[in-house]
């Protein structure tokens, strides 16, 4: 398993592309982000919390509460425009990094 470190230095990225594709709620996001990563990160609840605290603070996402359900009512997390304009900037730094490290350590890291 990867250390999570790593990973979590772009949890902001992940929220927020996730975000882009649709409105989603705190258990969908840690879900999502668990089967995308082919269970090699489960996002842990606390960190999850913190990083959608943090961008709703920051104005890059807004939450509101959706209809009522099996287990009451819901907390959903929306991207906004000010979450899509970061977000394509967090990419951009992305692909940057990338850059650096394929050429630091070739292709295939070896």
């Amino acid at each position: 398993m990867i250390n999570s470190e790593i990973i979590r230095g772009h949890i902001d990225a992940i929220i927020l592309k996730l975000l882009m594709e649709r409105d989603k709620y705190g258990y969908e996001l840690a879900s999502e982000i668990k089967n995308r990563s082919q269970d090699l990160f489960p996002i842990k609840e606390a960190t999850l919390y913190s990083a959608v605290t943090r961008l709703e603070s920051r104005e890059l996402i807004s939450s509101y509460v959706g209809e009522k359900t099996h287990g009451g009512k819901r907390r959903y997390y929306k991207i906004t425009p000010f979450g899509r304009a970061y977000y394509a900037e967090l990419l951009k730094e992305w692909r940057q990094l990338r850059q650096i490290m394929t050429a630091l350590l070739g292709s295939d890291g070896e």
